[in-house]
């Protein structure tokens, strides 16, 4: 697999995985939760993403309830070069008729939506496969020890976990070889710093961060007015709403004159540079939707985030910030 000049790389564990530390994210790619999808669009997205550098294409089932993946799977029938290319995607949460999406780690629905994802991806093998959300129905132990069978029969080439504590991470590990965490991580959504992200250090796992930009928030495009069609999450996240928009709005205004004055950079640069100093071994998942919006992607290379810029950027969180609220509406529910 080539690198191409600029971009960065980790190594995921001893897999001999060698992916870019950005990846490109297709959930609004698959439109369920971002207002609907174009289609050719999203190709283009994807062709450019890879012509641009970025190796790692993350996805999921459940982004456009199969939507994402036969995107995905179209680009690199176009695209051509499979093995230049490596494909995250996710196992664990499950739809019914209605569009219900629940949590489903049972060993017969991960062997089932294994097969339908390598026929939607168009793939004989999934490079990174990563549990999307624990399932409290189902003991860890048991959906590790499923992932490890797929691993040892050469179905998938490192295992993953998303969304998981420290304890659910370690019953993981006890019993099958982990690889890679993908929490929500980014300047306003911290918690992992506490104790997952020392541990996943400590136990030397790639770390993929979703919501690097926080649903657009740090991309410096958001206003106050405006607004989300469909059913966009952003209708319900609690960051997007009357009180709270106007607080990380005004840090965005100030982490923005911040990284122009120190930087010349923007606020959308610096947010993804914070991810990757922050943690050597992370990958920054990167959500477009169009090829333009990958056009930034130039100003995050050949510069570092200094210890003075770490200490400001915490300032400005806790001045500007005053009603913080993480990530935690966006959690699936559970079988009933």
């Amino acid at each position: 697999m080539q690198e191409k000049q600029g971009m960065e790389t980790i190594q995921i564990g001893t897999t001999g995985l060698r992916p870019t530390r950005i990846a490109l994210g297709t959930w609004a790619i698959g439109g369920w939760m971002w207002g609907g999808t174009d289609k050719e669009q999203a190709i283009a997205t994807i062709l450019s993403a890879l012509e641009r550098g970025i190796n790692i294409i993350d996805t999921a089932p459940v982004y456009g309830l199969g939507e994402a993946e036969c995107i995905v799977g179209e680009a690199l029938r176009r695209h051509g070069r499979r093995d230049e290319v490596l494909i995250a995607t996710k196992v664990g949460l499950a739809w019914d008729d209605t569009g219900r999406v629940v949590r489903d780690c049972r060993p017969q629905s991960i062997r089932a939506e294994l097969e339908s994802s390598l026929q939607r991806l168009g793939v004989e093998t999934i490079d990174l496969y990563q549990v999307h959300w624990p399932d409290p129905l189902v003991p860890i132990e048991e959906t590790a020890r499923t992932l490890a069978g797929l691993y040892e029969e050469g179905r998938i080439r490192a295992i993953g976990v998303s969304n998981y504590s420290v304890a659910q991470l370690e019953a993981f590990a006890a019993v099958a070889p982990l690889h890679s965490l993908q929490p929500p991580y980014n300047l306003f959504e911290r918690a992992i710093e506490h104790d997952i992200l020392p541990w996943c250090r400590e136990h030397k796992l790639a770390v993929l961060a979703y919501g690097a930009l926080c649903r657009g928030l740090l991309s410096g495009k958001v206003t106050a007015q405006r607004k989300y069609a469909g059913d966009d999450l952003r209708n319900t996240d609690p960051k997007f709403q009357a009180g709270r928009l106007e607080q990380y709005l005004a840090a965005v205004a100030r982490l923005d004159a911040l990284a122009k004055e120190r930087y010349g950079k923007n606020v959308l640069a610096l947010a993804i540079r914070f991810i990757l100093d922050r943690e050597p071994n992370s990958i920054a998942l990167w959500g477009a939707r169009r090829p333009d919006q990958l056009d930034a992607l130039a100003d995050v290379a050949g510069w570092h985030l200094d210890q003075e810029a770490l200490a400001i950027i915490d300032t400005i969180l806790a001045e500007e910030i005053h009603d913080p609220v993480g990530p935690e509406f966006m959690a699936p529910g559970v079988r009933g």
